[in-house]
């Protein structure tokens, strides 16, 4: 088999950030539940947008700022994702491309806008997130390219692009690409929100398709209705590998008979925007030259330290060096 020309292919729903600090009673004013993510239509999403106080815009999606960090720390990294022919699908493109992820997805032509994602810092560190899809919803199965696929070390597939019909169609076509290639493929779970909605079809795919498996405390508990711990264990009998978080008590990776526990790495909470995203470049970029569990995990724990450090979804590439 030949060797990969990418460590790391994302696929995800590409996002453009809008972020914001405000406080909890915006949230009450307008009905959020903090620290979750909610999906948005078009009316709400300007009726958001509008009550927002000044923002920050950026590139985002889970499986893209994967793809950014990881990049950051050394992978070679490139990305799938679904954005409208328009000024925010342009930003988003020009974005992760300067970051040095390699990303050619065809933009859409006449249909929804590029996605975008509003978020709102709390003062404690928080985030709480409304998305609306808009072109994500638009990417299915014939957007997967079985030779890019093959072409990768590991597919990471996210959690949050598992709602829509044809981007579990997606997930399919790419999971099989990958076996059939030899390669791996890795899944975050992204919220419970999500794996509530849809919990048998992430159970099979989890037990069919996926060899790496990254979740928070919460996710996994959601995906097996079970506590921590034996929601380890089921997940321990169902993936090569699950990596998972819980926050400032670290994080616990179940391989076969080992199990590794690793700190949390010290920091000063700023905003948790993305720092499952960066965990999981941390564990991926290390995976991807071969190292130890330990090391895996404590590459991802630092580079969510040093994510949740400052605004936004992505660390300063200073901070990582």
């Amino acid at each position: 088999m030949a060797d990969p020309r990418f460590d790391i292919l994302g696929i995800g729903n590409a996002i453009v950030d809008v972020l914001a600090r405000t406080d909890d009673a915006f949230l009450d004013k307008h009905g959020m539940r903090k620290g979750a993510m909610t999906l948005i239509d078009a009316t709400d999403a300007e009726r958001i947008y509008a009550a927002m106080p000044p923002a920050q815009e950026a590139s985002g999606g889970s499986a893209a700022n994967t793809c950014a960090v990881a990049a950051m720390l050394g992978a070679r990294v490139a990305y799938l994702g679904k954005i409208a022919d328009d000024q925010l699908g342009r930003v988003f493109a020009h974005d992760i491309r300067a970051g040095g992820v390699a990303f050619d997805a065809a933009p859409l032509q006449n249909g929804a806008p590029t996605a975008r994602c509003l978020i709102l810092v709390t003062p404690d560190g928080q985030r709480t997130m409304n998305t609306f899809l808009g072109a994500c919803v638009a990417l299915g199965e014939q957007d997967v390219d079985a030779a890019l696929v093959a072409d990768a070390a590991v597919t990471y597939l996210e959690g949050y692009l598992f709602d829509p019909p044809a981007a579990q169609a997606a997930f399919r076509k790419a999971a099989a690409a990958a076996r059939g290639a030899g390669r791996k493929v890795a899944l975050s779970l992204s919220d419970p929100f999500c794996v509530n909605r849809h919990r048998a079809a992430f159970r099979a795919l989890v037990r069919d398709d996926v060899d790496i498996l990254f979740a928070n405390e919460a996710e996994i508990a959601a995906l097996y209705e079970a506590e921590f711990d034996a929601a380890a264990e089921a997940a321990r009998a169902d993936v090569a590998i699950a990596a998972l978080t819980r926050s400032e008590a670290g994080s616990v990776i179940v391989a076969g008979a080992e199990t590794a526990v690793v700190p949390a790495a010290p920091t000063a909470v700023v905003d948790t925007t993305g720092a499952g995203d960066a965990y999981a470049a941390g564990f991926l970029a290390a995976w991807a030259r071969g190292e130890a569990l330990a090391a895996c995990g404590a590459l991802g724990s630092r580079a969510a330290a040093v994510t949740i450090a400052r605004m936004g979804a992505r660390p300063d590439p200073a901070a990582l060096a």
